[in-house]
């Protein structure tokens, strides 16, 4: 019996030491050659062009992604609360990462069989779209995702980390970040919207076509709801 349980003592040592080697190894190769983190100092996303006449009045309006880049200090707390409270309601706890939603989302997808949740944060999401650009979902990606996310809670405030991301957002109908989006789904400026408002924009970036008002009301109304009790 002794010689059984040293010989499981060992196999177990051996496999652990095996997978942290396996582990390591991939996370050394996925870490490498990751995107400048200081290109985010310098935020120039393409955003509309507007024609103006003699007189001062819009003519023409162009944009390859339909946005206009608002301070963080012009968009009302209501707003920024509701993308907290959808998003991630952890955002000014953690560091870039958390830990607790990510393994929330894991036990809710396997005891679901299927990917329903996923646990990435504000951050997160902002290093997804400014600096890796790729939509894939890959262990590779998420390993990059979470290094970039570590390093920009470090190098950034908080509240600039929420200024890329509530005016880097597409929100659908071809409107990118709030200020577009609170111009396209009621026609006024961000900082204009009410508390019911701001909810209905902040239950977008999950699946903007899916809850959009324009296209399907109800699951818009669900959604809306959803996110004013997270408030």
């Amino acid at each position: 019996m002794k010689r059984f349980f040293r010989f499981i003592l060992w196999s177990s040592l051996v496999l652990g030491l095996f997978a942290v080697s396996i582990v390591a190894v991939l996370w050394y190769i996925w870490s490498s050659n990751l995107p400048y983190i200081g290109s985010l100092r310098e935020y120039n996303p393409p955003i509309i062009t507007e024609v103006f006449s003699d007189d001062g009045e819009v003519i023409g309006r162009f944009w390859e992604e339909k946005r206009i880049v608002i301070p963080l200090e012009e968009v009302p707390d209501h707003l920024i609360n509701a993308f907290i409270a959808a998003e991630d309601a952890r955002f000014f706890k953690h560091e870039g990462v958390d830990i607790l939603s990510i393994a929330r989302a894991l036990i809710k997808n396997l005891m679901a069989g299927k990917i329903e949740q996923g646990g990435s944060t504000i951050t997160q999401q902002v290093t997804r779209s400014l600096l890796l650009k790729n939509p894939r979902k890959t262990y590779r990606r998420k390993a990059r995702e979470a290094l970039l996310s570590l390093q920009m809670k470090k190098n950034f405030s908080k509240e600039r980390i929420l200024f890329l991301y509530l005016n880097q957002i597409y929100l659908g109908h071809g409107a990118y970040g709030i200020e577009a989006a609170a111009r396209t789904y009621f026609n006024k400026r961000a900082k204009e919207l009410n508390l019911a408002e701001s909810a209905l924009i902040a239950g977008l970036p999950q699946a903007p076509s899916r809850y959009s008002p324009i296209i399907n009301f109800g699951l818009a109304k669900a959604r809306q709801k959803y996110v004013l009790e997270r408030m």
